[in-house]
């Protein structure tokens, strides 16, 4: 189950670099910006409850879809962009099995303990 969990995510990786693909922009700025979402990581600096908040909310996917749609609506080429690299980098890391955060450790996710087979 797990395996095919990783497979579904990185479908949707790949469907947000395909999306990425139909925007008029320069292809480098998918890579670049590919890890801008973890910088909600920062949250953990204050404490463990914070950090698993602000890290929740930048990976949740409905933010990605919601602004990628806002972005459509408004034709906003940036907008887009942003909501293609939160649903894209969240889907990345649920394939390299880096889930949503529980409040008591960065290591304990809905997908198990980081690290642990």
């Amino acid at each position: 189950m797990k395996n095919l969990l990783k497979l579904e995510e990185l479908f949707m990786f790949a469907l947000s670099i395909f999306l990425f693909s139909k925007l008029d922009l320069a292809w480098w700025w998918y890579p670049v910006l590919l890890f801008t979402p973890d910088l909600s990581m920062i949250g953990y600096v204050v404490s463990p409850q914070v950090g698993a908040a602000t890290y929740n909310f930048v990976h949740h996917k409905a933010l990605g879809i919601s602004v990628f749609i806002i972005g459509i609506i408004l034709v906003s080429q940036p907008l887009q962009l942003t909501g293609l690299i939160l649903f894209g980098h969240s889907s990345m890391d649920r394939v390299l099995g880096y889930g949503l955060k529980h409040s008591d450790s960065f290591q304990h996710t809905h997908l198990g303990m980081i690290g642990k087979a």
